[in-house]
């Protein structure tokens, strides 16, 4: 089945930077597929991050646009968010998605594969 597996989560101090991996497993990559970054605090909906598809766009949530960035390898079947200058409120816990369709999305009903979570803490 496919699985999606989070890491490189922890805690930073404000203005701090972290990078975010996404390893999928068991999905063949085909031509028309989109991946995206959600993050979630306890009792609110899940927000979508950043997204991007098969021809490398990209789109962000107003929030995080000009501080984060998605990339992905592919060949390495991974997904990338690179986090800088982070804020109190990026903290939350950290999930990326993957849908078998083309195109962008920051909606959660849009994805059918999940990951569980990575958890990301920024303090003072």
């Amino acid at each position: 089945r496919v699985q999606l597996v989070e890491s490189g989560g922890g805690s930073v101090q404000i203005g701090g930077s972290l990078r975010l991996s996404c390893k999928v497993s068991s999905y063949t990559f085909s031509n028309r597929y989109r991946m995206a970054w959600f993050r979630q605090i306890p009792g609110t909906e899940r927000e979508g991050v950043a997204s991007i598809d098969n021809d490398d766009a990209t789109w962000y949530s107003d929030p995080v646009n000009g501080r984060f960035a998605i990339s992905q390898d592919i060949a390495k079947n991974t997904l990338y968010l690179q986090m800088n200058n982070l804020k109190l409120e990026d903290s939350g816990m950290y999930y990326c998605a993957l849908a078998s369709l083309g195109g962008l999305s920051l909606l959660p009903r849009s994805y059918n594969y999940w990951g569980q979570g990575t958890q990301v803490t920024v303090s003072s």
